[in-house]
């Protein structure tokens, strides 16, 4: 299934503008998220092809949200992207875990980012 429509989800504003601006010069639709709770809110509703997700926000964190659709049957087809600012190898083998099927470290080239997604579409 090619990848259309991507959800941001990430707490800062500059960071979050930032990959959208990406991900929209380059043709995705993207909506946007502040937090892991709207995130899920979002995903359940709206249905997107992907998610990146940010790891370090106020309440759930990423990881949480992460495990969260992958263990639901609704939202468990839908891929996660990690993408956080956490660039330990035992931050992506965790985030990997919780069933994220790619992990990429901030700063974000848009080139790394755009070939993630197209290895997944």
């Amino acid at each position: 299934m090619p990848i259309k429509n991507i959800l941001v989800v990430d707490d800062s504003p500059t960071d979050r503008q930032y990959l959208c601006d990406i991900l929209a010069k380059s043709g995705y639709a993207v909506t946007a998220a502040e937090s892991a709770e709207e995130a899920l809110a979002k995903v359940k509703q709206q249905r997107p092809d992907l998610v990146l997700m940010d790891v370090v926000m106020p309440g759930q964190n990423g990881y949480q949200a992460t495990r969260t659709l992958s263990k639901d049957n609704s939202t468990k087809d839908i891929p996660v992207i990690i993408c956080t600012t956490k660039g330990q190898e035992t931050d992506r083998v965790w985030g990997m875990r919780q069933g994220a099927r790619d992990y990429i470290v901030k700063p974000v080239s848009a080139a790394d980012l755009l070939a993630k997604i197209s290895a997944l579409g």
